[in-house]
């Protein structure tokens, strides 16, 4: 059951040390450029909520709404959002290395310029994502819906893309060095 909480409560259980956040309902807050480095909003309701520029490494975000969520600038390096709903989220210019979105829900999310070096995308939904310019290196994207995502000058060398399906997806200017050759066709 998801419990509400305000930003305030937040920001003081989180300085005391609480880092677990499971299962709050925090849908529509400003958590901008605030540091929440290693909480778990496991579950959580952080649903169009702003996390603009806020440092969340290694936070835990598995199976969390934060669809319609401000994303942007955000340093997500290692962060746990598997499961999660992303869905038209802002996640433009965000760091994302080494995150883990398996079976992340990410349709129509803008991802431009976002990093995602090493980045866990085995199963994710990204038809209609725009992902143009960001960096995808050595990414995980084995079975990712991609349909019609824009993928134009993303960097995707030595990304993992068995049986992603491409439909429709435009990679013009994506650099695909080290993937199957038969793709940059």
């Amino acid at each position: 059951m998801v419990q509400p909480i305000d930003v305030q409560q937040l920001q003081q259980r989180y300085e005391s040390g609480d880092r677990d956040f499971s299962n709050v309902d925090l849908a529509e807050a400003d958590l901008s450029g605030v540091n929440l480095s290693n909480a778990v909003f496991a579950g959580a309701n952080l649903e169009g909520a702003s996390l603009r520029n806020a440092t969340l490494i290694n936070t835990d975000f598995s199976s969390t709404d934060l669809s319609g969520a401000d994303l942007a600038g955000a340093d997500l390096t290692g962060a746990n959002l598997s499961n999660a709903m992303l869905g038209g989220t802002i996640l433009e210019g965000a760091l994302l290395d080494r995150a883990d979105l398996s079976n992340a829900d990410l349709e129509v999310a803008n991802l431009i310029q976002a990093t995602l070096t090493q980045a866990d995308l085995n199963q994710a939904i990204l038809s209609g994502a725009n992902l143009e310019a960001a960096d995808l290196s050595e990414a995980d994207l084995a079975n990712a819906e991609l349909e019609q995502a824009n993928l134009t000058d993303a960097a995707l060398e030595n990304a993992n893309l068995s049986g992603a399906d491409l439909k429709d997806t435009t990679l013009k200017g994506t650099m695909l060095e080290g993937d199957d050759p038969s793709l940059a066709t």
